[in-house]
């Protein structure tokens, strides 16, 4: 058996472009108001911060450090920290209050710590409860896509590319770059568009051409 056939068949373009799904500002706001409060708790740090859920889930108060404004937290990525803003570090000082270093930081209404798959269902009817959608072809809203919302953000709110790497863990900048670059292209022909001031060569061009 010959495999020429084969060999002439050319890969659809992009196949392996990855689809990055996010919410804008203001579904994310939607969103952290439509939660029931310990599920608001924790989507906001996913907001602030781009970290996972189990992240999140498992991080406790000692991990934050107020001092140099940076949290410290563990999982598939290995242990990391990710610097905070201003916005982050107030939320993170409210979520301390009344704990002690060894408590969780986010924990279920019923006092018990996040599971597995606990935040499925809650964020899914918060996603109704905000009007948040998207089509059935698309992945629904998860804290994977919080996540890449945050780095958007970051993106477009011009943090480096290899700035926004070190805060989502990433080993790679290529990965972040594989992830992320459509987002820095589409944000520099806009301004390009939105660009003020004209050379004046139109009419020194027509006239050449005559």
């Amino acid at each position: 058996a010959s495999d020429a056939a084969w060999r002439r068949v050319t890969p659809f373009k992009a196949v392996d472009t990855p689809k990055v799904q996010q919410l804008d500002d203001k579904e994310s706001v939607r969103l952290v108001k439509a939660c029931p409060s310990d599920l608001r708790a924790i989507v906001t740090a996913a907001l602030l911060t781009g970290c996972d859920y189990s992240e999140l889930a498992t991080a406790k108060v000692s991990a934050v450090n107020l001092e140099t404004d940076d949290l410290h937290v563990g999982g598939k990525r290995g242990n990391r920290k990710i610097s905070l803003s201003d916005e982050a570090r107030r939320f993170f000082v409210q979520a301390m209050e009344g704990k002690v270093r060894d408590d969780l930081l986010f924990v279920r209404a019923n006092g018990e710590p996040w599971g597995k798959s606990h935040q499925f269902r809650p964020l899914r009817q918060a996603c109704e409860r905000a009007n948040i959608t998207r089509p059935a072809s698309e992945p629904q809203i998860s804290f994977h896509i919080l996540r890449h919302t945050y780095a958007t953000r970051m993106l477009r709110l011009g943090m480096p590319m290899h700035q926004v790497a070190k805060q989502l863990g990433h080993k790679s900048m290529v990965i972040t770059a594989k992830h992320y670059a459509h987002v820095i292209e589409a944000d520099v022909a806009a301004a390009v568009k939105k660009l003020s001031g004209e050379l004046g060569i139109g009419p020194a061009l027509k006239a050449v051409q005559r």
